[in-house]
């Protein structure tokens, strides 16, 4: 520790004038010395062997002229196994002391590395004479303070469990029969505004420079929960080890940009109140939790002497990681490189502990602590994209983390490179086996705190072959045990006619699983039942639908192997999960009433979507994609198919509306009669939707070798001038040239195969007319695009980010993208031929060129560039009408959710398990090609999902059915 400018210390937290001398008595004889520290208003803290039998205790405080002033002490607390006791004394605020409301309370540490700390206290060495004797042969003596600074290990005196206390020795020991360190027991040791210890013992055998302290952690283990308690109401102690301060202090975070505090705080109110969702969904605390155990890992973990930050040469030895579900973060604090590693069996209960570290870290966390925030890694490319990219992409797009930062970059940015983020990384097992050598060398590029979860196999395949996860510790997840199941599923269940614990569908199960030794059929369900994902598709099947058994698992004539049963209950999920239900019809109180799907379609477009994300995630990276993106529906389709789609409506929309909207100007502007208007439009039409059929379909296929992200920004008029004006110019450069080239074209139809038909109706303004056309419709798609630059700014994370507001978000923006095309075309087009022609020829002609430009520029854009577009050609017409979706979508999508089966992340979905998914994947892909689930599917080319016949019969009757059974309207 380092002393302040001009050799003044005051170390941080402890006051000198709240240090005590102890003086003892012993019956008619000399007592001995000791030091304490005033923890509380009537308290002060000392060693136990100091006031041990003592007839009378006084403790000493120093005045701050240089005197003292002297107080009762009664002791009402000790305990020799830790070495620490409790001295009662009277306020004496009235003399000069401290009032009970001027003494702050003390804050109590545990240490997890070598720290700087201090101790003040009244050691045998500082005796002294008083100067002051009126009789100087036969002076007074007094012991003067002594401010001890050095350090501490965790790492000694581990066996006797105190701290050693490393500090400069007194030059001189004249009594070798005595410590030149009597009397400084009980001086409280402090590190970094905490107390860490209490100073007992000084072993003479580790030299003078050596003390020992009873540590505060320790207490914990030395003293019943009631001592703890009361230790507690006396003084403040934590009533757990873990609520401790951990020193050393993690690196400060900085607090020179208020912007990044406050959008951490905004963040981890998200994070907390999406998963908080998630846990009521999956019923983890009806009726309570599941005992999910862990204990460490026997293997792929680094030296504990890495993971346990010790000085070079030391080797600690390993740490006791076992514990329950709960104490999760208690165990994750213990690790002084807070780097974990949970390995577990498929549905063992990763992702349920990942939810509760989030929630418990969150419930706990002070405001400049790190946000814990879950990253599904099936969707990282290490290959292409680094860890810290990628997860500022992912908090950008389930968070809204792209508002720009004070200092460059994003907010995303910005709080992941300044320790805002503790990354949760779910499912390293997710990565394509080819990949996860770089993901680990991704991973160990740095020591930043996580936690990352994997099933057990994998990972250690990974780390056998590359390397392990730096300074990572591990534990693994234990199975269920028949206990666990015998108090678990009775509870989850309906009561038995006498409302007792023994009378439910589960006992007849239960009981043959107690037999010694088990039938076949128990030792099935055993073996299945050993993992929470299991035994919640068994809840949800036969405890949460009336009339259902579970005894029919123990029959081996319909489940001969494990593998069987766990097919039946994945199986049986998603019926059950969509069984109907009665509800209220009222939803006045609020609340969404829950639809009424019928089970056979649900499971079938469940199945789509299961297969969708594996044909996904296997053309990108060899794995199936498991985050389900609404913008990303319907891109497992061929290219040219989308293509032709996409095209299509553009054609449609921007034909319809040029062949009608020239019939009345031809009425009113020409002389040549009904008939030709209809002939002029009917041409025009065609021949206008032609090319926008062409342009927006080809722009389309150049931009869509990926799904359209959807837009990140809002629209705001005000603000950012500079950084509008740099986004202004690269779009209208862009607009002006794509413009004109279409103008041409447009110029070339209608100038050359119009009027060769005999259709031309004069009003092209001959010449002049098509030397002002053309720049002048390049000067407009440019002013139209430099506008929506212009006015676009990123989403704040106060905007939503869920599916359903991102997508009404991406929504508004196209349809502002219209209206900024009909203004700019219908202002620009109607004043010039309003002040040429007069009013009514501008206004038609304000109109016209308006709503052409809207469906040509403006939904041409939306179609070809948006997510939203193309979400609404592909999933909200094209799925739809051949059967693979329901039309109400986003509504299916947020319902599946409240079922249980999907979950949101964000802005996409995911499956509420990864075999959960792939089951159903099966399912589909078997149906399809009408073989057995589970047999491998036959090799397959094109667009792998799209089913063998799609009739327009059909698809009109499953339009039909779906309507009958969602009387309300869909979403998006």
């Amino acid at each position: 520790m380092s002393a302040a400018v001009g050799g003044a210390f005051e170390p941080d937290g402890l006051d000198r004038w709240r240090v005590v001398q102890v003086i003892t008595t012993r019956g008619d004889r000399a007592g001995g010395r000791g030091s304490g520290y005033q923890v509380a208003g009537d308290v002060v803290l000392t060693a136990a062997h100091v006031v041990c039998d003592a007839t009378s205790v006084q403790v000493r405080f120093l005045t701050k002229d240089g005197g003292t002033r002297e107080l009762p002490g009664e002791p009402v607390w000790a305990d020799s196994a830790s070495d620490i006791a409790l001295l009662r004394i009277a306020d004496d605020s009235s003399t000069g002391g401290l009032s009970a409301a001027q003494v702050s309370p003390v804050r109590f540490g545990r240490i997890s590395q070598p720290v700087d700390c201090e101790a003040l206290g009244f050691p045998r060495f500082k005796l002294r004479p008083d100067t002051a004797s009126p009789d100087r042969d036969a002076p007074m003596w007094y012991r003067d303070s002594h401010h001890a600074r050095g350090k501490t290990t965790p790492l000694s005196n581990l066996r006797a469990g105190s701290l050693e206390i490393s500090v400069d020795p007194p030059e001189y020991d004249p009594e070798p029969g005595r410590s030149p360190w009597e009397a400084m027991s009980g001086a409280a040791v402090w590190s970094d505004g905490c107390v860490i210890g209490v100073i007992s013992e000084h072993h003479r055998s580790d030299g003078l420079g050596r003390l020992a302290a009873s540590q505060v952690a320790r207490w914990y283990t030395v003293l019943t929960p009631a001592r703890i308690s009361e230790l507690s109401s006396l003084i403040g102690l934590p009533a757990h080890a873990d609520q401790l301060e951990q020193l050393p202090r993690p690196p400060q975070l900085p607090d020179g940009a208020p912007e990044l505090r406050e959008a951490a705080e905004r963040l981890a109110f998200r994070v907390a109140e999406q998963w908080r969702k998630e846990e009521q969904r999956r019923k983890v605390h009806d009726p309570f939790p599941l005992a999910v155990r862990f204990r460490n890992a026997d293997t792929g973990f680094d030296h504990w002497a890495s993971i346990r930050n010790a000085p070079a040469g030391a080797d600690p030895g390993p740490l006791t990681l076992a514990g329950r579900l709960d104490r999760i973060v208690e165990v994750y604090r213990s690790i002084p490189s807070r780097r974990l590693v949970v390995l577990g069996a498929a549905g063992s209960g990763k992702t349920v502990l990942t939810l509760r570290f989030v929630l418990d870290r969150l419930d706990n966390r002070t405001p400049g602590d790190p946000v814990p925030v879950i990253f599904s890694l099936g969707s990282w490319d290490p290959a292409t994209i680094s860890l810290r990219d990628w997860m500022c992409r992912q908090l950008v797009r389930d968070y809204g983390l792209a508002a720009p930062a004070a200092h460059g970059g994003n907010l995303a940015g910005t709080l992941v490179d300044t320790g805002w983020i503790l990354p949760v990384l779910d499912g390293f097992d997710e990565i394509a086996i080819g990949l996860q050598g770089k993901a680990l060398e991704q991973l160990n590029r740095t020591t930043t705190p996580l936690l990352l979860t994997s099933r057990r196999a994998e990972y250690t395949k990974a780390v056998a072959k590359y390397d392990v996860l730096t300074k990572a510790a591990i534990v693994e997840l234990d199975d269920l045990t028949l206990d666990d199941l015998a108090v678990y599923l009775p509870r989850a269940s309906r009561p038995g006619r006498d409302g007792g614990l023994h009378s439910t569908v589960w006992e007849p199960v239960l009981a043959e699983l107690r037999k010694q030794p088990r039938s076949l059929g128990a030792e099935n369900v055993a073996t299945v039942l050993t993992t929470p994902l299991m035994v919640a598709m068994a809840r949800t099947s036969y405890s949460d639908r009336p009339g259902r058994d579970p005894a029919e698992l123990l029959d081996t004539t319909r489940f001969e192997t494990p593998e069987a049963l766990q097919k039946h209950l994945l199986g049986e999920f998603t019926p059950a999960a969509y069984a109907p239900l009665p509800t209220d019809s009222d939803s006045g109180n609020g609340r969404r009433r829950q639809r009424h799907w019928d089970p056979d379609r649900a499971q079938h477009w469940l199945g789509y979507l299961a297969a969708h994300l594996d044909q996904l995630g296997r053309a990108r990276a060899g794995v199936p994609a498991r985050d389900l993106a609404w913008w990303q529906l319907g891109t497992t389709m061929r290219r040219s198919s989308r293509m032709l789609m996409i095209g299509f409506l553009a054609a449609l929309a921007f034909g319809v509306t040029t062949g009608v909207g020239n019939v009345p100007i031809d009425l009113i502007a020409t002389s040549h009669g009904l008939r030709f208007a209809l002939e002029r439009g009917l041409v025009v039409g065609l021949l206008h939707g032609l090319v926008a059929g062409l342009v927006i379909g080809l722009a389309y296929g150049f931009v869509s070798l990926g799904a359209a992200e959807p837009s990140r920004v809002r629209i705001r008029v005000f603000g950012r001038a500079r950084e509008r004006r740099a986004r202004f110019v690269p779009r209208f450069k862009l607009g002006l040239m794509c413009g004109a080239s279409i103008a041409l074209v447009l110029l070339f139809l209608d100038r050359i195969v119009v009027e060769s038909l005999g259709l031309g109706d004069g009003l092209d303004g001959g010449l002049v007319g098509g030397l002002v056309f053309v720049p002048g419709v390049g000067l407009g798609a440019g002013l139209a695009l430099g506008l929506m630059a212009w006015l676009e700014v990123p989403i704040n994370i106060r905007s939503g980010v869920s599916s359903s507001e991102l997508l009404s978000q991406d929504r508004r923006n196209v349809v502002f993208y219209w209206l900024v095309w009909a203004l700019v075309f219908g202002v620009g087009a109607g004043i010039p031929n309003g002040l040429m022609f007069g009013p009514v020829e501008g206004l038609l002609a304000g109109l016209a060129f308006g709503i052409e430009a809207a469906f040509m520029g403006g939904l041409g854009y939306g179609l070809s560039m948006t997510a939203w577009g193309q979400w609404v050609a592909l999933a909200r017409i094209w799925l739809p009408l051949t059967g693979r979706l329901p039309w109400p979508l986003i509504a299916f999508l947020d319902d599946a959710c409240e079922r249980g089966v999907l979950r949101q992340a964000g802005a996409v979905y995911q499956f509420r398990h990864a075999r959960l998914q792939d089951h159903l994947t099966q399912v589909f892909l078997a149906r399809r090609d009408q073989r057995p689930v589970g047999s491998p599917a036959p090799g397959r080319g094109g667009d792998e999902l799209e089913p063998k016949c799609d009739r327009p019969i059909t698809a009109v009757r499953t339009i039909l059915v779906e309507r009958s059974q969602t009387p309300d309207g869909g979403s998006g």
